[in-house]
């Protein structure tokens, strides 16, 4: 590069995961105690180019990958899902996101995702809260 960012398209679905988890850690206050969360997530898959058939990723397949990323955490108490985490927003965001990672490299975005460059993973909160991470395809 010459000194200019590399522009991105981009991708996103989105779904949501009900969960219950503590966080045992004078730091979290009252989420020290059992309580339950309701995100909203984003999933964001990039890359510089475009495929031939003009998209980025098929949308579809995308979706389904975040619902299976998400299904063994829906409904669940993370404290014992996750044993032995801290398993705050931030740390959900790099669990999903290398979820999503492993079923892009696993070939489950079907054709045209090897040429991802990138996948970031936003979980919201609330209307006033949210965190992500992202990392390499």
């Amino acid at each position: 590069m010459t000194g200019q960012e590399a522009s991105l398209y981009a991708v996103e679905v989105r779904d949501h995961v009900m969960i219950a988890h503590s966080l045992p850690d004078p730091l979290f206050g009252p989420a020290q105690k059992l309580h339950g969360a309701t995100y909203v997530v984003d999933a964001a898959f990039m890359r510089p180019e475009l495929t031939e058939q003009g998209v980025v990723v098929d949308i579809g397949r995308a979706r389904e990958a975040l619902r299976a990323a998400l299904a063994p955490l829906d409904y669940g108490n993370l404290d014992e899902l996750l044993p032995g985490r801290l398993t705050t927003t931030e740390y959900l965001c790099r669990h999903i996101y290398e979820r999503l990672r492993d079923a892009a490299r696993a070939g489950a975005l079907g054709p045209g995702a090897e040429g991802l460059t990138r996948i970031r993973v936003t979980l919201s909160e609330s209307h006033l809260a949210r965190a992500w991470h992202e990392g390499p395809a």
